[in-house]
């Protein structure tokens, strides 16, 4: 996976011992595997993201990505839209993301909300976003980054748990973890970044396929870690 150059230029340096260290390699090493990373949910402008991202709690991106076309094709991929729309019209779709009963109405009564008090827009405001039924920090956090370029951090399940097992956060809570990044790595690189290390921890860094010991990122960081990381759970 890593290039013949890239394992000579770490073995001839000295040991990268500290936390800034640390977080400087990653930065680096992320952004030559990820140079441009995609957002993993489909969407077209920030309505079907915010949507698409409330779906996405305890789901797949996959399967989010299969159920929003039949949702915006069927209901309506506006506010307007689907403030129209039953709750059970709604669950009748979205019902295999999981949650049904409780994403169908956050669905409903956000749409309407966006109607009554935003002209029907996603309004680009992080405290706008986190007052709308179903949306919580991290999903207005995802809308802000992708929507609207607001520099954030939203931290996830994989994020939690790298930030851990490569000793950038204690992972006493999904808040502390975001701090604790956001301290370590330039406002710059965030939107890009989060994005970035849930790629790794999906395809390299994995819950069963890495212990904090066998991935090229947690054993170069740390050669002489032989016992796996038990992480906290987001």
């Amino acid at each position: 996976m890593c290039a013949a150059w890239f394992l000579e230029f770490i073995a001839a340096v000295r040991p990268i011992v500290t936390k800034t260290e640390r977080a400087e390699f990653i930065r680096k090493r992320l952004a030559e595997l990820y140079p441009d990373p995609p957002v993993p949910l489909d969407h077209k402008d920030p309505f079907t993201l915010l949507i698409a991202v409330l779906l996405s709690a305890q789901c797949t991106d996959v399967r989010v990505n299969q159920i929003t076309p039949k949702l915006f094709s069927q209901l309506g991929d506006t506010p307007q839209a689907l403030a129209k729309r039953n709750v059970a019209e709604i669950e009748a779709i979205v019902k295999p993301c999981g949650l049904g009963p409780q994403k169908a109405k956050a669905i409903g009564k956000l749409s309407q909300i966006l109607l009554d008090e935003h002209e029907g827009q996603v309004p680009p405001d992080l405290e706008a976003l986190e007052r709308l039924p179903g949306v919580g920090h991290k999903t207005a956090q995802v809308v802000m980054a992708q929507s609207f370029g607001v520099p954030s951090f939203p931290v996830d399940t994989h994020i939690h748990r790298l930030a851990q097992r490569w000793k950038l956060s204690s992972g006493k809570s999904v808040l502390q973890t975001e701090r604790d990044l956001k301290r370590l790595f330039p406002q710059s690189s965030w939107n890009d970044l989060h994005l970035q290390i849930i790629f790794y921890g999906r395809e390299y860094c994995t819950a069963r396929g890495c212990d904090g010991t066998r991935c090229e990122i947690c054993s170069t960081l740390f050669p002489d870690r032989f016992k796996p990381i038990k992480t906290k759970r987001a």
